[in-house]
């Protein structure tokens, strides 16, 4: 029995010499793929067609199964057959349009899965005929928009928004879509902002919406205007751009929440005694189970509209009541979980019931604190390329925010003080955070919690470059608003500088190999001009004198590694090679520090021997540094507080595009009309036909 009838909707066998026979609405689909007109014998086929219960297999199955040669016999009838499904939409009686929805998805599948090779206007020519696209498209778009934005059922809406991620997923390339140039003309965008913008409907679709509008305003980005960008980057509606960031909070939070039960499953019964028996050497790799799958299509929509709209970072900031969701009653599950963790969109009554049971001391949350929270998940593990991309899109989003001058100023305000958890990676030579000890601090304190916990923990053979250049710059744009605005932040910046010198001896002892890969003498400029930051505008910024002399007390206690970085550059600088002036680069920002290592050595160690001292404790040294500031010279470097501003086109477009391609394909497989099931649907609408 060939593939296609096996799918053929086969009802009973009567007896072992006759043929099983066929669903009607099987052999309704064999006359259209007849050569004949089926409407020509049968003047209310596609009436009675649109009446019968969808088999959407077999009728995929049978597209895919056209030889070329018959291609040409039943395009009219395969033309016929879309012209009249999108008829069915402006149907009154609701099973039809049900049935037309699920046959165009059906069509918009078949044709492309059959014709992979095959260009975007034989593909269009196929489905609706080249001459008619036009019309047919415009057509179908209205009565899309009208069921979307009319009194509808939510069932039905959602079906419209299935179509609609069908549609544009149905190739790996979503700009090779030919199809999606009808959706650039004919635009749901408004259609989309009004589901965002009421609260009933996006608790029903806000999810499918967003994704929607995420992967549309990557269609074609950088060949042609594109009007979902466009219109994306000026709307200022309130209640449309609050709904768009709640679809986003409660879908992070919701992974957030699955992450930590997650995290409490794996830290609670046996294997908890296990690893406390014999230490923790198998806890890293236990905790690397926790974060396989992130939710990447959402992700792309927190930076699309943060990238595009600066009304949207109002958002980010917005305060609400912090809530945990209230779990249903435990119900069996499956010892290996079906679905990865964060590829679901969050439950309704996640985002119908903003009013969840609070406990009064509970403080205020928003978009940022759960987007940090978010990316300190996704940000530890950063292995295999799925994980990286996602923490490559985290920073991206985040330097985004630093160059903006409101959230800089949110971030910054002394009078807007949270509590931020963020998770940190198991390690075996730390004690595990508690959470209870986090005090209260402006959000920017967070940002560079989370900078600082990525540079310690990713030290490592297969060494995240693209990452630690990010966080070292994002470090740098908050350091420039702060000296800017003489902002003097109490951080425990000890804590950032011990990092960022841990991580140049990182680069010296790795310099062999992380050079066959990476410009490193790029990396440790950056870091270098931190210190100088720190060095030349340090008495605006931070927060007490003492701060400062810390700073010295830190470069002069390590004064071994910026020796050996001199060194290294000093020598491949004084070399004819490939490396040679980012080496020499590096060797001219280090003017400073090793003036103040030159100057401060010796008056420490002529201090220890006039005392009879052979090791200097902290507070001494600090001693010697205040005492001999003034015969410090120290020269005045330019630049330091500038920075390139991002933009995504030409450095980024790569990345972009090979992430959209692969939510894209994501959605396209977890996109199914059989998430509505076709039992309740037909039940649904039967009712109420």
């Amino acid at each position: 029995m060939s593939q296609v009838e096996k799918k053929a909707g086969l009802l009973r066998r009567t007896s072992s010499s006759k043929k099983p026979l066929k669903e009607k609405v099987v052999l309704m689909y064999d006359e259209i793929f007849a050569k004949e007109d089926p409407a020509k014998n049968n003047p209310r086929f596609w009436d009675e067609l649109f009446l019968m219960k969808v088999n959407l297999e077999y009728l995929e199955s049978k597209l895919e199964s056209i030889d070329g040669e018959d291609v040409q016999c039943i395009q009219d009838n395969i033309n016929s057959l879309f012209h009249h499904c999108v008829q069915a939409l402006g149907e009154e009686h609701q099973i039809k349009v049900v049935n037309a929805l699920q046959t165009l998805c059906a069509l918009f599948r078949g044709v492309h899965q059959k014709n992979k090779s095959a260009s975007g206007f034989d593909i269009i020519n196929m489905l609706m005929g080249f001459d008619k696209a036009e019309q047919r498209m415009k057509d179908l778009m209205e009565r899309l928009d009208s069921l979307l934005c009319g009194d509808s059922s939510e069932s039905l809406k959602s079906l419209c928004l299935k179509l609609l991620l069908c549609l544009v997923t149905v190739t790996d390339n979503i700009s090779q879509n030919t199809i999606l140039e009808y959706v650039m003309i004919n635009s749901i965008f408004e259609a989309i902002l009004q589901i965002l913008s009421d609260s009933s409907s996006r608790g029903q679709h806000g999810y499918d919406a967003v994704v929607l509008l995420a992967l549309l305003v990557n269609y074609r980005k950088y060949e042609s205007v594109n009007p979902y960008i466009v219109k994306l980057s000026i709307v200022d509606d309130e209640p449309t751009l609050d709904g768009m960031g709640m679809v986003v909070h409660q879908a992070l939070t919701e992974y957030n929440r699955q992450y930590k039960d997650k995290e409490e499953e794996h830290q609670g019964g046996f294997f908890s005694a296990l690893t406390s028996m014999v230490g923790s050497m198998f806890i890293a790799d236990a905790d690397e189970k926790l974060s396989v799958q992130t939710n990447e299509a959402i992700l792309l929509a927190l930076y699309e509209a943060v990238h595009l709209n600066r009304n949207f970072i109002t958002v980010l900031a917005q305060s609400h009541p912090e809530i945990d969701i209230v779990p249903a009653p435990p119900t069996p599950t499956p010892t290996t979980p079906t679905t990865p963790l964060g590829t679901t969109p969050p439950s309704l009554d996640v985002i119908n019931n903003p009013e969840l049971p609070l406990d009064p001391n509970l403080q205020t949350s928003n978009l940022l604190i759960t987007f940090l929270k978010y990316a300190s998940i996704v940000m530890q593990d950063t292995k295999d390329e799925h994980r990286l991309n996602s923490a490559r899109l985290c920073l991206i989003i985040l330097t985004c925010i630093a160059e903006d001058q409101y959230a800089d100023a949110f971030l910054h305000d002394d009078n807007m003080n949270f509590r931020v958890t963020l998770h940190r990676m198991p390690m075996r030579h730390r004690k595990k955070a508690v959470g209870k000890n986090i005090p209260s601090r402006p959000l920017v304190c967070a940002v560079l919690d989370l900078m600082v916990e990525f540079i310690v923990t990713h030290m490592m053979k297969d060494f995240p470059f693209d990452l630690y250049l990010r966080c070292v710059q994002i470090i740098h744009k908050l350091l420039c608003y702060q000296k800017k605005c003489r902002i003097r932040l109490h951080y425990t910046w000890r804590e950032l500088w011990s990092a960022l010198i841990n991580l140049l001896k990182f680069l010296m002892s790795n310099e062999t190999s992380l050079l066959s890969k990476h410009n490193i003498f790029h990396l440790a400029l950056l870091i270098v001009n931190l210190f100088n930051m720190f060095i030349t505008y340090g008495d605006t910024f931070l927060p007490t004198s003492n701060s400062y002399d810390e700073l010295y007390y830190e470069i002069v206690r390590m004064h071994q590694v910026f020796d050996n970085l001199y060194c290294m550059v000093l020598r491949v600088s004084t070399n004819a090679g490939q490396w040679k002036e980012a080496a020499s680069k590096v060797t001219h920002a280090l003017v400073n520090i090793r003036a103040i290592i030159n100057h401060f050595n010796p008056k420490i160690e002529s201090y220890a021997a006039v005392n009879h001292i052979s090791q200097l404790s902290e507070e001494q040294v600090l001693e010697v540094v205040r005492s001999n500031y003034d015969t410090l010279t120290l020269k005045l470097q330019d630049g330091l507080d500038q920075f390139e501003r991002y933009s995504e086109q030409p450095k980024e477009a790569g990345f972009f595009k090979e992430l959209v391609r692969s939510i894209s394909l994501n959605v396209r497989k977890n996109v199914s009309l059989n998430t509505l099931s076709q039992d309740v649907l037909l039940k649904e609408f039967s009712t109420i036909s």
